[in-house]
């Protein structure tokens, strides 16, 4: 039961034999009873028409009784002595009735105790001379006609006959028929059922793999894409738009996803190894020549490089976190304070920073995190100003907003989403830096992300970090 296909031929199977097994006992049940009750109405048919004649005053012996082998019938008085008696009826219940047996006294078969009904002797009280009870009661049983011992289904009708003596007609139809028929029916079911199971079973098995053959196609072209790598390839998209189309698209959407993450990922290892390659090649050649002429050792260079490379290691540790998924610490950080300290510690910038409005406002998050956007925009301000930097914060309804601008020549309109792009730097005038690599500004936005805002540039030269306000 390894296979889709398989368990849902199964299952399927399972289901519809319960059903099947379910409406045949109904079915039998059903008719087996509307059977019985039509042997039962033939046998009452024949015991009225009987009652009927008693009730005109025919003398017993002249009486028009029907062929015992079709409905045998008993005629009998108050005390159970048999008065007529149908041609070939020998014994009911095993109890001898024939022409000998007249007067046989009370034990007779008109007495039988289990009849349907029970005792009626109060309603036949109630009936004039040649009347017919109405109530008619019904039993099973057996009778031998002409030595053949079968089982009936009887009516017994009581009535009186012209001289107002009481007497009971017991008439029985065959149960052989209904028998044979359910017999027939449950036959015909036993042998149907199989083929109807195996056909479900097999109609089964053909529409799901059908249904399923979309799904082996995607399952063989993404062993294929693993095995070879190559994340360019799709897997197909069949015509249909059910949930396997669905799923095909969701797939190459992951793919997609995935090419443009491991592209991403090609990039930014190259492009730290290039921003590495740098500063270890020049501080490596400094420590040579150091080695080989140490009056001409450049320590502050060597001691520059080494903070740039402590730098941009920090940087790309905290890129990596952040693609990992790392969840900032939920600490309530007020930005106005926040600002002033850092301010605070902020010593050898070529443009002095000034502060304008500050609101305080709390946000979530983590401290560190926030403080090193703040100081990555103050960096990049410092970079590109002419004279003047300034930082604010303020609150627009449920957002906090802290925005670093400076008066320099301002990002192009069709710059300003590259900007925010790993390892990216403009070729204008803005791009004049002091060895950036081109970090600060993309860990600024993924920073500002992760903790449920943004980061954009507003006139040309205004970054604006949006934040929502703690609850």
């Amino acid at each position: 039961m390894g296979s889709v296909r398989a368990r849902a031929a199964a299952g399927a199977t399972v289901v519809v034999a319960l059903a099947l097994i379910a409406a045949g006992t109904a079915v039998l049940l059903v008719l087996s009873s509307n059977l019985q009750d039509q042997a039962g109405l033939q046998a009452e048919v024949a015991a009225r028409e009987v009652a009927s004649q008693i009730a005109t005053g025919r003398a017993y012996g002249r009486l028009d009784l029907p062929d015992g082998d079709e409905h045998p019938v008993v005629v009998a008085d108050d005390d159970g002595r048999v008065l007529a008696v149908g041609e070939g009826v020998r014994a009911v219940d095993g109890k001898p009735v024939g022409r000998a047996q007249q007067g046989a006294g009370s034990a007779g078969p008109g007495r039988s105790g289990d009849d349907e009904g029970g005792d009626d002797d109060d309603d036949v009280g109630g009936l004039g001379p040649g009347e017919v009870d109405e109530d008619v009661r019904y039993r099973d049983g057996t009778a031998d006609v002409d030595g053949v011992v079968a089982d009936y289904r009887f009516a017994v009708v009581e009535a009186k006959d012209a001289r107002g003596e009481k007497v009971t007609v017991r008439a029985g139809s065959a149960l052989a028929p209904e028998r044979n028929a359910v017999g027939s029916v449950r036959t015909a079911m036993l042998i149907g059922l199989p083929l109807l199971l195996v056909v479900v079973a097999g109609v089964t098995w053909l529409v799901t793999r059908r249904a399923l053959r979309p799904v082996e196609g995607i399952r063989g072209e993404m062993a294929a894409i693993t095995a070879s790598t190559d994340l360019s390839r799709r897997v197909p998209v069949p015509s249909s738009r059910d949930e396997i189309g669905r799923l095909a698209r969701t797939t190459n959407e992951t793919l997609a996803a995935l090419e443009s993450s491991v592209e991403r990922q090609r990039r930014f290892v190259a492009d730290a190894s290039h921003e590495l390659r740098s500063p270890i090649a020049s501080l490596r050649t400094q420590l040579e020549v150091g080695v080989a002429h140490p009056e001409l050792l450049d320590v502050p260079g060597a001691v520059e490089d080494t903070v740039r490379l402590q730098r941009l290691a920090a940087d790309l540790l905290l890129l990596a976190r952040l693609d990992a998924g790392e969840r900032p610490a939920q600490v309530r950080v007020d930005l106005a304070a926040m600002v002033r300290e850092e301010r605070s510690q902020r010593v050898g910038d070529r443009v002095p920073v000034r502060v304008g409005e500050l609101v305080g406002v709390e946000v979530a998050g983590s401290r560190s995190q926030l403080a090193r956007v703040l100081g990555n925009l103050l960096d990049n301000a410092q970079r590109h100003a002419a004279s003047s930097v300034r930082v604010a914060v303020v609150r627009e309804g449920e957002w906090a907003v802290l925005r670093v601008d400076d008066d320099g020549p301002g990002v192009p309109v069709g710059e300003r989403e590259r900007i925010f792009e790993r390892f990216v730097r403009l070729d204008d005038g803005r791009a004049r830096d002091d060895g950036g690599a081109g970090l600060g500004l993309a860990i600024a936005r993924d920073v500002a992300v992760r903790h449920g805002g943004s980061l954009a540039v507003r006139e040309g030269s205004v970054f604006e970090l949006r934040l929502p306000v703690a609850g």
